[in-house]
């Protein structure tokens, strides 16, 4: 039985992005991306028509602003009252789940791919997707990166420019490159 690259990738599995199927669903969402961030602000609305449709869900209230850009979309779940800022960056090749009320700031990106760590592997396109976790009323400084696999917690803060490599606790705060927790207050 032969698996597709895109039943690879669902599974966390080695898979090659140079791969038809892979690529006409990323021509799906530049063209939704295309169009969201394409249309006046009152035309969009919260998020654009095409982007919209083609997200894993949108919660009631969450908006995106222009400037965004996706990997596939459907990958991507806000939950109520999210915020994505402009210039947001998210290649969900695995799920990114974003929680209620959280908040990403200007040219936040999230990165659930890894290449191949060995040259051959990376020419033939080969990646390995894990997904990304944004707990409730988290805080998304801008210009912080979230690498593949992480997760933040409820109500936790990453400082602008943070680069995040390893989870974030529920309610603390991480800056730096690589993130580190620092004391609130």
């Amino acid at each position: 039985m032969t698996t597709s690259e895109r039943m690879k990738m669902a599974a966390g599995e080695w898979y090659t992005c140079l791969d038809a199927e892979l690529e006409a669903m990323r021509v799906a969402a530049r063209d939704a991306v295309f169009e969201h961030n394409g249309l006046s602000p009152r035309q969009r609305g919260d998020i654009g028509p095409a982007l919209r449709a083609l997200l894993g869900g949108a919660g009631e209230g969450a908006r995106i602003e222009g400037g965004f850009h996706c990997a596939y979309g459907f990958n991507l779940f806000l939950g109520d009252g999210v915020f994505l800022n402009t210039g947001c960056t998210i290649l969900d090749t695995a799920p990114v789940r974003i929680g209620k009320g959280a908040m990403l700031g200007p040219n936040v990106q999230i990165y659930c791919a890894e290449h191949h760590r060995e040259a051959a592997g990376r020419l033939a396109g080969l990646e390995i997707a894990k997904p990304v976790t944004i707990g409730d009323n988290a805080w998304i400084g801008g210009s912080a990166v979230i690498l593949a696999g992480i997760s933040i917690g409820e109500g936790a803060i990453v400082g602008a420019g943070a680069v995040v490599t390893h989870d974030v606790p529920a309610n603390m705060t991480v800056v730096g490159n690589p993130a580190r927790v620092v004391t609130r207050g």
